[in-house]
């Protein structure tokens, strides 16, 4: 596993809502984490699994790690080399909207999706 981007510039952050569900779906599955490929269709949906239930690798990084008011855990944020290397002047903030989600993301059965939006980063 390659070491995440400087810690100095937070690259992740979370909605309310989105922290919500995540406390929700921490009480269901345990400990939570995200992987973001760059892929076509889900892939390139943030997919939540239970940490650990989607081994990352030489090809990942760790982005960051989501604090989350009310869990014990941060909720690792892990994306594909190639991505981060699309991604690497971005922002990103992890939301949700209603939607159906990835069979294999943990929010599917909610009704709901997440997904990522995204701004430049400040210098």
């Amino acid at each position: 596993m390659e070491p995440g981007p400087s810690s100095a510039t937070e690259r992740v952050a979370v909605t309310e809502a989105a922290a919500q569900l995540l406390r929700e779906l921490t009480g269901k599955h345990g400990p939570l984490m995200f992987h973001q490929s760059g892929g076509c269709c889900d892939g390139s949906s943030p997919m939540c699994y239970g940490r650990g239930e989607f081994r990352t690798g030489s090809s990942d990084i760790l982005l960051g790690e989501l604090e989350i008011d009310g869990l014990p855990e941060p909720v690792e944020f892990w994306m594909s080399a190639s991505q981060f290397a699309y991604w690497s002047h971005t922002h990103l903030t992890v939301d949700v909207v209603p939607g159906r989600g990835s069979g294999f993301s943990l929010e599917a059965p909610e009704g709901v999706r997440f997904l990522i939006r995204s701004r430049l980063l400040e210098s």
